[in-house]
């Protein structure tokens, strides 16, 4: 057999992402420092992923990255993110996250923006190390966004290169033609959401509206409301700050799954772009349709006293699954079994391509439709040619078949997940019933964080047993690549000419 894929190429360009991984361990290390608590666990960590990424880059000089290297790169940059991420909790050594399973299952969690949390005593954590966690998520929130914009877009991983076409990104590319200045610009984007968004908590603090957000926490949760990715230093999430705090999440949460590109195009002015974006257009009519629903059942089952918490809590927690963020504004576990099924539905939507979102996307869904709907018309008309448009421009019969695969081939990875998640814990007598399973596989796989019953928004999955979660690791893992590269690395093909 001869191997035709270049791993030199692909390890060399995971040692460039593990060589400057050391500058995210100094906020935690700072907060450290500050506080008097230890350092070891984030200098250790920092020095060996120096280590690390120099001895990988010197495996050769001028990498070229072809299709077959890209797909290693992508799977290899995400797990050692998530391999070196675990350290510190490791070293810590303090509650759940001392067990390298749970250390090494919320690393992952944190560097996929999934925000599912082994995490019991919340207490028991250093605010560095409640910080690091944060900061793994905003890490992934940006690796994502530059992942989608240089390397699978290209690869046309599920679809994802029609995010050029929905999104005009092909103007895009013409005034910023590298993808070093894209990343760029995207990055630019990211940050300014993020300080934005610590001004306005911060802000709301100063001004008597939210006495419990301090700066840190201001800091934290912008971190991961950009990044629709839900971790919180607090146990209670977003449940622990006032009404003003929840409602002023809300836009934030809903632009990270907004498309960057987009939104570079409206921080220029040019909000013309949303309006021709029909991808946009069904994502606000998803949170808009889903949002009525979840108030119309709880106003009807009275769960809360006033309408405004009743509007609160449905907007902030159907934001909050759609976008795959995860925080939670109240112990949705305590809802009507209609309010929570309405809930695991909005598991299955993600926002917009080209954002920091996961799931399935609105985009997929969109293309899925509108080519369902074709295929009925052109069964009552088989002489008329129909071809799908989105935006005004035809989608190729080619990304079409890619994104029926894509959403198939999701939604068996769901099915089969669910099984192997009630098998595991009935072998270990764990009492878990059909839809907490199948909350807690479609959490995990579609990179949303908290589920239903055992693993609620106020629960932790700490009770799973290892191998469960080790599964639910991989499942994580998978989902926000896309599925598609660790696929294609199991394919014999792909390692022989």
């Amino acid at each position: 057999m001869t191997v035709r894929v270049d791993w030199r190429a692909s390890c060399r360009l995971v040692g460039t992402v593990l060589k400057w991984l050391w500058v995210p361990l100094l906020a935690p290390l700072g907060v450290a420092l500050y506080d008097g608590t230890g350092v070891v666990p984030f200098v250790a960590p920092a020095a060996g992923s120096l280590l690390l990424g120099v001895g990988l880059e010197s495996l050769t000089d001028e990498p070229e990255l072809h299709a077959r290297e890209a797909f290693l790169m992508v799977s290899l940059t995400w797990l050692s993110i998530a391999v070196v991420g675990a350290v510190p909790f490791v070293l810590a050594g303090n509650g759940a996250l001392a067990e390298p399973v749970n250390a090494l299952f919320e690393s992952m969690s944190g560097v996929t923006t999934t925000g599912a949390t082994t995490v019991v005593a919340f207490e028991q954590h250093s605010r560095a190390v409640l910080l690091w966690r944060s900061v793994l998520q905003w890490l992934g929130g940006l690796g994502i966004l530059v992942l989608a914009a240089a390397v699978l877009s290209q690869l046309s991983v599920g679809g994802a290169k029609l995010m050029e076409t929905e999104t005009q990104a092909q103007e895009f590319d013409r005034l910023t033609p590298r993808i070093s200045k894209t990343a760029g610009l995207l990055g630019k984007v990211y940050v300014g959401l993020t300080a934005l968004m610590v001004a306005v908590l911060y802000g709301l603090h100063a001004g008597g509206l939210a006495p419990e957000m301090t700066l840190f926490d201001a800091v934290a949760h912008a971190f991961t409301a950009v990044s629709t990715s839900g971790f919180s230093p607090r146990g209670e999430s977003l449940a622990a700050f006032s009404p003003a705090v929840q409602w002023a999440t809300v836009p934030f949460m809903a632009a990270g799954a907004t498309s960057f590109v987009l939104l570079y195009f409206v921080s220029q002015g040019r909000f013309e772009r949303l309006r021709t974006s029909e991808e946009f257009r069904a994502y606000v009519g998803v949170l808009v349709a889903f949002s009525a629903a979840v108030a119309g059942v709880l106003l009807a089952s009275g769960e809360y006293g006033s309408l405004e918490a009743t509007a609160r809590h449905a907007v902030f927690q159907v934001v909050s699954i759609v976008t795959t963020t995860g925080y939670a504004s109240t112990d949705f576990n305590l809802w009507s079994a209609s309010a929570k099924h309405l809930l695991f539905v909005c598991m299955f939507v993600g926002g917009m391509a080209g954002s920091t979102t996961c799931s399935i996307k609105t985009l997929r869904w969109l293309v899925v439709a509108k080519a369902f709907r074709r295929d009925l018309f052109t069964a009552a008309k088989p002489n008329v040619v129909r071809p799908v448009r989105l935006s005004g421009s035809v989608v190729d019969e080619e990304t079409i078949r890619d994104i029926y695969a894509y959403t198939l081939v999701s939604l068996v990875f769901f099915i089969l997940s669910t099984v192997a998640v009630v098998v595991d814990a009935s072998r270990v007598g764990l009492a878990l019933g059909e839809f907490e399973a199948m909350s807690a596989a479609a959490a995990t796989f579609f990179n949303v964080g908290p589920a239903f019953g055992l693993a609620g928004p106020l629960e932790s999955y700490d009770p799973f047993p290892a191998s469960t979660k080790l599964l639910m690791t991989f499942l994580m893992w998978v989902g926000r690549i896309e599925i598609v590269p660790v696929l294609v690395l199991l394919t014999p093909s792909y390692w022989r000419s």
